[in-house]
């Protein structure tokens, strides 16, 4: 495995990936990262990566740092992963995966007409919007939106997660067949949202989708248990500038801005939505940009189906 092209494959707008800490503003300190590897002859790689993400590498093999770190962004010779560990304990590896076969199996089964986010960005027959998700984390809502014809372009201001962004990318194109059709579909620029839609050449998208990370209070425990979610969390925290987020996100998409919440929590800033699509435990807020068609009400709340 070769690092530089887990950040060429990431950069397709032409950014790099930044170095530093990886927490969101306001979240608190950012975790303690270290780079290590998990196989042979992938030293001098780890070191590189290390050395682009700005964090410390740890040798298997050599002394330990001189403070713990509280997540291992281990390559490996099948890929790169993030662990976690809790009193000593490893939590198990957070990685991207966009070759999962039960994904592409539930989405040929049951189509866009099922997925609540297909829905909320305005997916219909022949209609497939150009997607910013402004808030990638791992991509799964991205790749469910490429998977079903809409060309995603991904953000993500955490350098390590847009690392592990990166390598799924580069593993699911050279996956081949549909797994690769689907994964060119997608885009990834690390960086933060806001800027990017102040300061860039890239053109304006139908669509724009936030999935901000939320305050801890607004979850249920149960909703945080997930070893994905927990391992996030301590990497990056809350976003707790998701409402300046949603006000340049209007400025910027051209027909709607969708914002993931929890089923149960206030709108994002208080920002009341045109519309909004349930999906199980969270819903689907849309905000459009744009004048609704002739004969569409200014609010619909669609049925569960």
């Amino acid at each position: 495995m070769i690092p530089e092209s887990v950040f060429n494959q990431a950069d397709r707008a032409g950014s790099a990936i930044p170095s530093g800490g990886a927490c969101r503003p306001g979240g608190g300190a950012p975790a303690r990262v270290a780079v290590t590897t998990g196989g042979e002859g992938l030293l001098a790689a780890a070191a590189f990566l290390a050395g682009e993400l700005g964090l410390p590498l740890l040798d298997p093999n050599g002394p330990g740092l001189p403070v713990a770190p509280e997540l291992l962004l281990r390559l490996t010779p099948e890929r790169l992963e993030l662990d976690w560990f809790d009193e000593g304990r490893r939590e198990g590896a957070v990685f991207v995966d966009f070759t999962a076969k039960g994904l592409l199996f539930r989405l040929r089964q049951e189509g866009w007409r099922r997925e609540p986010v297909a829905r909320a960005v305005g997916m219909r027959h022949g209609i497939r919007p150009r997607v910013l998700d402004a808030t990638a984390g791992l991509g799964r809502d991205a790749v469910v939106l490429a998977r079903l014809g809409c060309r995603v372009h991904m953000l993500e201001r955490s350098p390590v997660v847009a690392a592990l962004l990166a390598d799924g990318l580069r593993r699911g194109l050279a996956a081949g067949g549909e797994i690769a059709a689907t994964v060119g579909r997608l885009g990834l620029t690390p960086g933060d949202a806001s800027r990017f839609m102040t300061h860039t050449d890239f053109l304006p998208t139908e669509v724009v989708y936030l999935d901000p990370m939320y305050p801890e209070p607004e979850r249920k425990r149960s909703a945080l248990a997930g070893k994905e979610m927990r391992t996030l969390r301590l990497l990056v925290g809350d976003d707790a500038d998701a409402d300046a987020i949603l006000a340049r996100a209007m400025t910027w998409a051209t027909e709607r801005v969708v914002v993931k919440r929890p089923r149960k929590a206030p709108p994002l800033g208080g920002r009341r939505p045109d519309h909004t699509i349930p999906g199980g435990n969270t819903r689907f807020d849309v905000y459009r940009t744009t004048p609704f068609p002739v004969g569409l009400p200014p609010t619909v709340v669609e049925p569960e189906r």
